[in-house]
């Protein structure tokens, strides 16, 4: 057998082969982040490949006969939807992402992890069967719940690397400060949560990891921050009503995925980049799918500075301002969107450039294509159109936006009615909240045992929770080598330089 060291010289024997054709590829792409994918266009062409199976699949089996919820041409849902055993599988999930951010695994391959307390007491020894005590853990994890809760978070909640937050088979909802924050981490899928009335809190230490705790200022008020990290999932949650946006991704964040949502009752949506002269922001691609931006929008579905934004067959039903907005000479390729315009003659107009002048966006790659315009909406595209930005996009075209009914039905939370009114802007009481503080067995419990004793009680075989895996630990020296061989095959030179190596 190989030893480490022998396995590490191997290594960089690969690292050392291939670092020509890496640094041409680097140079070639204007790669400006270690992760961002140099061919964008493959991935936006693969989504569309992916769609169109699940299509095809569709209409050769009589969906009168099957699961409703299954075969529905959305290829995230029939690739988990279609297994009635899904409940004992479910890290099933992490292989159904699509896009840019289909590479989260979140905490696939870990334990699992039974949140039991909704409570939020202290945020710098959180609670054992917490939601923060859940997430700040170094090993990957599968956290699910057992049962309706209502999370009220003092602070933000500091998400670490490699989780996956599972609210399926349970309401579950996250309010109060912060909410969720995802800073220099990677590999995290949240999946099934609602999460709304978030709100600028702070000024307080906070515990990141099991052996960190840092000093955090004032938050925004978002929703889900997204900050320098890569290889996020977020899928099937329900936003709305927070102080600032509902999903942000800035400073240089990359490879995300924002699927099967349900966004209501919010002005500024979805915010993708920094700031206009933050240039690594050119490395950010975000894929925007099959989701449903729904009642009292205003605007930023998303706004974009720099990167390259695929946003494919979304379903938008409400606009004050505009939808798709930008600035910096983002690339947005849109494609199979339902577009419907509001009432107010002076907001027909899908696109916004924000802050610049016409001569100055006129080379931006903007474009549609298959989408469909609903009450006078308009998309003023610009740029190359055919040119080399989207060769590759466009040898396979989106199947039309008039299936945007069946790619969307699902949209937000699943197992519960969608909330549909303003009452979500008011603390969470809204009927369904209310009902489920009513009726939820789950209550907050004091722990007096050490740390150990309790992960051994969460961790594993749990009912709710489906069959535990394997720990990864048992075979990391092969993942590392195939992981990295596949990285340097795949990325640029950056991961030739010094931080890279004493990491290894």
């Amino acid at each position: 057998m190989l030893s480490n060291t022998n396995i590490l010289s191997f290594f960089f024997f690969i690292i050392f082969l291939f670092s020509p054709i890496i640094i041409i590829t680097a140079k070639f792409n204007n790669l400006t982040l270690l992760h961002q994918h140099p061919f964008p266009e493959s991935v936006v062409q693969d989504v569309n490949r992916r769609v169109n199976e699940s299509i095809s699949r569709r209409q050769v089996f009589d969906t009168t006969v099957t699961n409703y919820q299954c075969l529905t041409g959305n290829p995230i849902d029939d690739c988990w939807r279609c297994d009635p055993n899904w409940v004992n599988n479910r890290q099933q999930l992490a292989d159904c992402a699509i896009g840019f951010g289909h590479g989260a695994v979140g905490g696939k391959g870990g334990r699992y992890y039974l949140v039991s307390d909704p409570s939020d007491f202290d945020t710098v020894n959180p609670t054992p069967g917490t939601l923060r005590h859940a997430v700040i853990q170094e090993e990957p994890l599968w956290i699910t719940f057992a049962g309706d809760m209502i999370i009220t978070l003092r602070h933000e909640l500091m998400i670490n690397n490699y989780k996956t937050i599972d609210g399926r088979g349970a309401n579950v909802h996250v309010t109060g400060g912060g909410c969720m924050t995802l800073q220099y981490v990677t590999n995290v899928i949240i999946h099934n949560i609602h999460v709304y009335n978030c709100v600028p809190s702070g000024n307080s230490n906070i515990r990141q990891s099991t052996t960190q705790v840092g000093w955090r200022g004032m938050s925004d008020g978002d929703g889900i921050s997204i900050y320098s990290s890569r290889n996020i999932w977020i899928d099937h949650c329900a936003l709305s009503h927070c102080t600032d946006g509902l999903i942000d991704a800035i400073m240089g964040s990359t490879a995300i995925t924002i699927s099967n949502n349900y966004f209501t009752h919010h002005d500024k949506v979805m915010l993708l980049g920094h700031d206009d002269r933050y240039e690594a922001d050119i490395g950010m691609q975000v894929t925007i799918a099959f989701n449903h931006f729904g009642e009292g929008l205003v605007q930023r579905m998303p706004r974009c500075r720099r990167g390259y934004i695929h946003v494919v067959n979304n379903d938008f039903t409400e606009w004050q301002m505009y939808a798709i907005g930008g600035s910096a000479n983002p690339t947005i390729n849109s494609q199979g969107n339902r577009f419907t315009a509001p009432q107010d003659p002076n907001a027909k107009e899908v696109t916004k450039r924000v802050d610049v002048d016409e001569r100055d966006w006129t080379n931006w790659n903007w474009r549609t294509e298959g989408d469909e315009m609903v009450n006078g909406a308009y998309f003023v595209p610009s740029g190359d159109g055919l040119g080399n930005q989207y060769i590759m996009a466009s040898s396979m075209e989106p199947k039309s936006a008039f299936l945007i009914d069946q790619l969307t039905m699902n949209a937000g939370v699943t197992g519960v009615p969608r909330d549909t009114t303003v009452a979500m802007s008011y603390g969470g009481r809204t009927r369904t909240t209310i009902a489920a503080n009513r009726t939820s067995s789950i209550r907050p419990v004091k722990s007096h045992e050490g740390d150990g004793d309790f992960l051994e009680k969460v961790f594993g075989s749990v009912a709710s929770a489906g069959t535990s895996s394997s720990s990864p630990s048992s075979s990391t020296t092969p993942i590392l080598m195939s992981l990295l061989i596949l990285y340097v095959l795949t990325n640029n030179a950056r991961l030739l330089t010094l931080p890279f190596l004493v990491i290894l």
